[in-house]
């Protein structure tokens, strides 16, 4: 699930969702970019398989773009830029 962009080197801010699993860690998500400004960017790390697909989903049906994916089967990272 490693995207082939790398990562951004900078971040506004990083939410760490480990341990939860589907739907809080987009909850906590959607929270989070709520309150940032457009263009900046979220880092996500998480353990549930199952945030890429509802990151993806999240990111294109509300304008955000996602930047850059990867795990290794346990821990999850996301780069999320939040729409503007």
């Amino acid at each position: 699930m490693n995207s082939a962009v790398e990562p951004p080197a900078h971040v506004d801010s990083t939410l760490d969702a480990s341990g939860l699993v589907c739907p809080e860690p987009l909850m906590l998500v959607r929270n989070r970019v709520r309150t940032m400004a457009a263009g900046e960017v979220l880092h996500v790390i998480a353990t549930d398989p199952s945030t890429g697909r509802d990151f993806r989903d999240f990111c294109r049906f509300l304008g955000h773009a996602l930047l850059a994916e990867r795990g290794d089967g346990s821990r999850f990272e996301y780069w999320i830029r939040k729409g503007g």
